[in-house]
């Protein structure tokens, strides 16, 4: 099963949308050329499951899938070949749903409300999101205080002049962004430029 760890070794997690799943083999190889072999694969488009399981088929990288609301999408995620899930809110029922079958949940919260709620479920690692405009970096320093057990991967509205600032919290373990994995780029099939992109986030998170 995948741990926190993981997270805390790479310290990034590229958001994607795929709108073609034959776009996931390439992709894949992008990421692992740039230094950053993990992608989170939003539940947003028809094409995710499947580039999902390609992905997962292609190996290089280690997948999960996002934007999972429901204990079907879980199912189907892990039935896809996704390692670990990720939600955009706190769901008993998805983080019940990703235990059974012994994947990693990543679930949002963003107050202390629902940190609360997390920390009932055992759960101690949650997506602050939307964290642009939830407070950003100063906000998850202030979370940090009343609840140390506890540590965030912040997602949304970040982009590569921001994610610095959360990276140097110690109750960060990575950030997650799509900046380096631009949707438009993915698409025309620029993924020379993805692999730039990644290998320049890397670089930047390392400092």
């Amino acid at each position: 099963m995948i741990t926190p760890d993981l997270f805390a070794r790479h310290r990034l997690v590229p958001v994607v949308v795929l709108d073609d799943a034959a776009s996931a083999e390439p992709l894949a190889d992008a990421l692992a050329a740039g230094g950053l072999p993990i992608a989170e694969v939003t539940f947003r488009t028809d094409a995710a499951a499947e580039a999902i399981a390609r992905m997962a088929a292609h190996g290089g990288v280690t997948v999960g899938a996002g934007t999972v609301t429901t204990p079907a999408q879980v199912d189907a995620a892990v039935e896809a070949g996704a390692r670990f899930v990720v939600s955009p809110g706190f769901s008993a029922a998805v983080v019940r749903r990703c235990r059974e079958h012994g994947v990693f949940a990543l679930p949002g919260a963003t107050t202390a409300t629902e940190i609360m709620t997390a920390l009932a479920e055992d759960v101690t690692v949650v997506k602050f999101f939307p964290a642009g405009t939830s407070g950003g970096a100063p906000a998850v320093a202030a979370l940090s205080a009343p609840f140390a057990q506890v540590s965030f991967v912040p997602t949304g509205g970040i982009d590569a002049e921001s994610a610095a600032g959360y990276l140097a919290l110690p109750s960060v373990l990575a950030v997650g962004g799509s900046w380096m994995v631009p949707r438009k780029a993915i698409a025309a099939g620029e993924f020379g430029r993805v692999t730039d992109l990644v290998a320049a986030a890397v670089a930047a998170a390392a400092r």
